[in-house]
């Protein structure tokens, strides 16, 4: 087997797509179809080889594996089987456009998905967008934001880290250090540094810049982004400075606060699984003091628990 990720699913070993295809069409067309089945296949392979299979059975019955899904689950392991079937990019473009449905916009939702996802992988889901529903994700995110926060959601979405990788530039580090505790000490507080300088570099720049900005102001920089912004952008800027250090951090807080939320879980489930899932659990493990599995255990029942954890994978004690 290539354990090759810090993620729980990997390449199934022997995996025979053909194979696959007829014993997903057997449990289909068998009486109440055999949900037990679907589950423990499309769960236990990973998304390349579930392509393979989505193209296997449509030589093989001339119909798309999708619509017939739809027809055999309901609800939320409805929700979670058609997520399995889309690309990684196909995947974060819905993520994004189910925070954009109905009433209102889904910020922290919003958010969550444009903080986790690098730059590469935030350009693929832009094109994705655009195939999936036929609209610009740039116009949409514009139409459902205002001022300042749409500006720093259009900058985490073309998001560059323009700083080198290759060394530590410390003149660079005291500049952005000094233009956001200057953006803050005036009267009139200016968002456009702390937007730049969150969306222009790279993590472990960034994780200098905010830990001596702490030093310099002697708090966390969670607290003076509360004590001086307001509304969607203080959200936004706060999503930032917590997602930075530690995207698996972020991501087992937003689990431990919303386990309950079954569409929530499951988009961090599927999007995290085949890249950094076992770091996640390892944050909830420290986080919580249980293992993400126990708890997804005692949340959920039947076979949306069966593919709930075969994404988690395997216990941590």
């Amino acid at each position: 087997m290539w354990w090759g990720t810090l993620g729980t699913v990997r390449p199934f070993p022997n995996f025979n797509s053909e194979k696959d295809a007829r014993d997903i069409q057997t449990a289909l067309e068998s009486k109440d179809s055999d949900v037990n089945t679907l589950v423990r296949i499309l769960t236990n392979r990973n998304n390349a080889q579930r392509q393979s299979i989505a193209e296997s059975y449509r030589n093989l019955t001339q119909k798309e594996l999708c619509p017939a899904l739809k027809k055999a689950v309901s609800g939320g392991l409805e929700q979670l089987m058609l997520g399995l079937m889309m690309t990684p990019s196909q995947f974060d473009a819905h993520r994004l456009r189910q925070t954009m449905e109905g009433i209102g916009t889904d910020e922290e939702s919003l958010l969550a998905v444009l903080c986790t996802k690098s730059p590469q992988q935030l350009k693929d889901a832009t094109i994705a967008y655009k195939q999936e529903f036929g609209r610009y994700l740039e116009n949409d995110l514009i139409s459902e934001t205002s001022k300042d926060f749409t500006k720093l959601v259009l900058a985490i979405l073309k998001k560059e880290e323009l700083n080198s990788k290759e060394m530590v530039d410390y003149q660079l580090i005291d500049q952005d250090v000094k233009a956001l505790n200057d953006a803050v000490n005036g009267k009139k507080k200016d968002p456009a540094p702390w937007i730049q300088v969150l969306t222009m570099r790279d993590s472990n720049h960034l994780n200098r810049v905010l830990s001596r900005l702490e030093d310099l102001r002697g708090e966390t920089v969670d607290k003076t982004v509360q004590s001086h912004f307001s509304g969607d952008l203080r959200l936004g800027f706060r999503t930032l400075v917590v997602s930075i250090p530690s995207i698996p951090l972020f991501l087992a807080q937003r689990l431990h606060s919303n386990i309950k939320k079954g569409s929530l879980v499951q988009g961090i489930l599927i999007s995290h699984s085949e890249e950094d899932l076992l770091c996640v659990r390892i944050e909830y493990r420290r986080l919580t003091n249980t293992s993400l599995y126990s708890t997804l255990q005692k949340e959920y029942k039947g076979e949306m628990q069966q593919a709930l954890l075969a994404l988690c994978r395997s216990e941590d004690l």
